[in-house]
This record gives C-alpha cells, structure tokens and sequence, in this order.
C-alpha cells in the first residue's frame, strides 16, 4: 500500500500547467474575480464530454460571447437574445437551447441564493459520508427551476438534452462532470483546483469517473467493477481514502491526465515503459 500511496504522491505532484491547458477547467483560470470562476465551473464542466479537442474549441465559443465577466453576463441574460445569439450552438447533444437554459437556470439561481455555491448548500448536508444526497437534491432543484422562456412550456421537451447536463446518483449515473465541477470547487486551491467554496468537506467528495479513471483504477486495483457508474465511482474513492482520508479527490487531475493528456489506452507498450505509474499498473505487468 505505501508503493501505491508514493507513487500516487509523486503523480499529484508532477501535475503540469500543460497538464492543465490541456483541460476545461485551465478556462477557470483566466479569470480573476471567484464570483466569474463560479460561473465558468458550471459552464466548462457542463460541457466537458466527448474528446477534448472539442470541449475546448466549445467553450472558447461560449465564454467569447460572454465577455471579460461572465458573472455579470448570467446576471443580464435575456433568454429571447440568447436563443437567437446561440441559435447555432451544438456541442454533441445539447443545443442552444440546452445552454440558454443553463444560463436562465444560473441566473435564476442567483437571483434566489446569491451564488452556485449558497444555491447547493440549501441541500448538503455535512453530516452525510459522501456528496450522494446533496448531488440528488441539487439537480433536482435546478431541473424545477422555470424555464418556461426557454422552451415556451413548463415540462422540459422530450427532445431537449439539459437534463443530461444535470443527473443524479440516484440514477446509477457516475456524475462524472457534476463531481469534477465539486473538486475544482471545494479541493483546496493548489494550483490546478479553485478552492473557492467553503461550506463542503474535500473529504466527502467523490472521483469524476470517465474513461480514463475507470480504466486506469481497474490497472492499479482501486476498483473491481466493470461499469463506469456511481457504485464504482464510490469504490475507487474508498479505495483512495486510504491514502488520504481529508482528500481523496486529489489524485484525479493527475490521473486523468495520464490519459487525457499523456496518451495512456493500455495499448501502446513504449509509451507504458515510460509511464509514472508503470511499477504499480497490472496492465503493464502483462506485457
């Protein structure tokens, strides 16, 4: 377990600023003001699936309309002029309408709690070992806000993909870009993460399952599942509690990035010699 744990260690430190240009959350980084970090967290996570070449080249579109303060663009949105200005958004699934509603619904939130963060802790509890509950109750307030001016009825059209944008672990999803929005929220600022909310322990954080972590846990053992759902998510986080309790979390960036950016698939054995991890991967033992 101590090989593990330093291996891990090193990986958290060696994290690189390419490392995270190479990621949605560097958009974060380019601006100053925590209230405009807030609102890029939710935008850049919302839309961080599919390869990452086009999340990227999204939300350079998105947060080009929205100017040098995004904070204060939701706080003025008008949904008439942002179904026309997004008329030809489409980032996979989800289209204009989907990111018009996810503006309208932020500054709804606003107008009700202040900020992201007052809006999610009217349903966490610091009492509860995980986030679970508090990532049920949130996405299911965002979804019952009104969005009436969005898609001209009550209920969210049938083909509408927002709420994809918003699911729950008690759905059995892995809430991979919901988790990933926390840690840049709430692990402690280091360089890579924000650290910018106070009212959620780093402790009950759970690891954004994708590809890459689900793969790269079952070489080092973090998890036995098959499935990339909340149930693994929970286990790969159990599992790297042991090597920190207080925050668990951190070694996802690092992680991740062994993918994302370093090109690990498991496949390529020259590029396994010289991966960081490789004295502790089973898949590299095999070859």
């Amino acid at each position: 377990m101590s090989e593990i744990r330093n291996t891990l260690n090193a990986l958290y430190a060696s994290r690189s600023t390419q490392h995270l240009g190479n990621d949605p959350l560097s958009f974060c980084h380019r601006y100053l003001d925590p209230a405009d970090q807030e609102i890029v967290a939710v935008i850049a996570s919302s839309f961080a699936y599919g390869s990452v070449v086009i999340i990227l080249r999204t939300l350079e579109a998105i947060f080009a309309e929205m100017g040098s303060s995004p904070r204060n663009y939701v706080e003025r949105f008008d949904p008439k002029d942002g179904l026309r200005i997004f008329s030809g958004f489409k980032h996979r699934f989800n289209d204009g309408r989907d990111l018009c509603a996810l503006l309208w619904g932020m500054r709804q939130i606003l107008e009700q709690s202040g900020s992201i963060q007052s809006f999610f802790l009217r349903g966490h509890n610091n009492a509860d070992k995980d986030i679970s509950g508090s990532l049920n109750r949130y996405s299911s307030a965002v979804l019952a806000l009104d969005y009436v001016k969005i898609f001209g009825a009550k209920e969210i059209p049938s083909d509408s993909y927002f709420a994809f944008l918003f699911p729950a672990p008690v759905s059995g999803s892995a809430c991979k870009r919901l988790c990933m929005f926390l840690r840049w929220m709430v692990r402690p600022a280091d360089g890579v993460d924000l650290g910018l909310w106070n009212g959620v322990s780093p402790a009950q954080l759970i690891i954004p399952v994708d590809t890459h972590i689900s793969r790269i846990s079952r070489y080092l053992g973090l998890t036995s599942r098959k499935v990339a759902d909340w149930r693994m998510a929970q286990e790969i986080t159990a599992a790297l509690r042991l090597f920190d309790a207080s925050d668990p979390v951190k070694y996802d960036f690092s992680l991740a990035h062994l993918g994302i950016s370093d090109g690990c698939d498991g496949k390529n054995s020259t590029r396994c010699t010289s991966c960081p991890i490789a004295e502790i991967c089973a898949q590299n033992q095999t070859k």
